[in-house]
């Protein structure tokens, strides 16, 4: 009975998994319909928040601009008035009756222009256009900052598609293994308890296909959010299934990180720091010079009659105007202040961009450089881990190898694959990083 029992649960263990899997494999992806990872992107960056706030922003800076090149124009205005008098004055000691018609009513039309400010307006003007620029590089950087999050998720989707295929090569040389061990635990050749272990290891790949499943479910999901998809999507495997490379030398990456979107937005910042510091100090010392132009009608009706009919006087006046504050309490001090002060922190934040430019870009070329030189290697490692446990296999099968022998060189094997598995995984997103550091992509 005590043996029946313990090649029922061998059985088990060697078979029940594979069924399970079989069952599991159609449902990995939840019926998740395939999308490419250029579309992903072009799907994300439509939705995304973070884009969709970047392109606002450009929205309202064209106004901006548009405003600040404005005040170069007069300003028109127009007006109407209308209102009714009646009653009596109080006048030498008896009320005297109103005697004109009750409604009067006005017209006038009015211009006023700068005329001499010192250059403010046109460092305004220029201070919106950069802001204008920052705003670009701002929505660039957004867009590659959103695209690399879609990119880290799709190759998430294949981190657990590839962890799952070296699960089911696992399983594969442990089946391989049991079956041997089964076959020599009939004849007696071998004690139950390698029969077991072996039985053990096939559960143990059997697990690891399914955390490998759970993650791609979870990777679809996140991936579906950031499209924006009302239908679950997953990767495709085809789609970026070959080792991620980089056809541009280092000196011509160091020069496209230092034209990057970080460096142009820190660039356009202390332009418009410059230009709203000269603003602000022509508008606090130095005069400023204006004209205005009014003309005014007015007239009178006994009845409301939506105008008053034609007009009855007619006043045209012309004035120039000259402003200059020769102390307001040190307030133009302290905005010059602050504008200095707002320039000084744009120009070190712009070194600063330049020289985070070289050495954030370097670590990302070391990064991608040692995930690809692991690349290499653990092809290597698999290849002579493959060829070892086939040789171990065949040795023990003869008695010449342990079963610790054998489940020694599975194990190495299984950690190989992973190894690989997740140097691809850090190449891609090594990759990912540099295209959005310097704000283009690479073939």
């Amino acid at each position: 009975m005590r043996t029946f029992r313990i090649r029922a649960v061998a059985f088990a263990l060697a078979f029940a998994p594979s069924l399970v899997a079989a069952q599991q494999a159609a449902q990995a992806d939840g019926g998740a319909r395939p999308i490419s990872l250029a579309e992903a992107v072009h799907a994300a960056r439509m939705n995304s928040p973070l884009s969709a706030s970047a392109r606002n922003q450009l929205r309202v800076g064209k106004l901006q601009e548009m405003n600040a090149l404005g005040q170069f124009l007069p300003n028109l205005s127009v007006g109407m008035n209308a209102g009714n008098t009646s009653g009596a004055s109080f006048f030498q000691g008896q009320f005297v009756p109103y005697q004109g018609n009750p409604w009067n009513y006005g017209k006038f039309y009015q211009g006023r222009i700068l005329l001499f400010d010192g250059g403010q307006r046109y460092f305004s003007y220029r201070a919106s256009q950069a802001t204008q620029r920052a705003n670009e590089e701002i929505e660039t950087a957004q867009n590659y900052s959103v695209a690399t999050t879609v990119k880290q998720q799709y190759y998430q989707v294949l981190l657990a598609r590839e962890l799952e295929a070296a699960g089911a090569s696992a399983m594969q040389a442990a089946e391989v293994t049991h079956n041997i061990s089964s076959s020599k635990v009939k004849i007696g050749a071998l004690p139950r308890s390698d029969s077991l272990k072996s039985a053990v290891s096939i559960g143990t790949a059997r697990l690891a296909i399914l955390n490998a499943r759970a993650q791609l479910r979870d990777a679809n999901a996140a991936l579906t959010r950031l499209v924006a998809s009302n239908s679950p999507v997953t990767a495709i495997i085809a789609d970026t299934s070959d080792v991620p490379r980089i056809d541009v030398d280092d000196a011509a990456l160091f020069r496209m990180a230092e034209d990057g979107p970080g460096v142009r937005q820190a660039l356009a910042v202390y332009d418009a720091a410059k230009q709203n510091h000269r603003a602000t100090v022509t508008a606090q010392f130095v005069p400023q010079v204006g004209a205005s132009y009014t003309y005014q009608t007015g007239n009178s009706s006994p009845t409301f009659n939506w105008g008053g009919g034609p007009a009855q006087s007619k006043n045209t006046s012309y004035g120039f105007q000259v402003n200059y504050n020769i102390f307001n309490g040190f307030s133009r001090e302290l905005q010059a202040m602050q504008a200095t002060v707002a320039e000084d922190n744009a120009e070190i934040a712009l070194r600063d961009a330049r020289l985070l430019a070289h050495s954030q870009l370097a670590q990302l070329i070391d990064q991608f450089r040692l995930a690809s030189q692991t690349i290499e290697l653990q092809q290597l490692q698999i290849a002579a881990g493959s060829e070892d446990l086939a040789v171990t296999q065949a040795r023990y099968a003869v008695g010449q190898n342990s079963l610790v022998d054998l489940l020694t060189s599975q194990t190495a094997l299984d950690l190989q694959r992973s190894l690989l598995v997740n140097a691809r995984y850090s190449a891609r997103n090594a990759k990912a990083a540099i295209e959005a550091f310097i704000g283009r992509d690479l073939k």
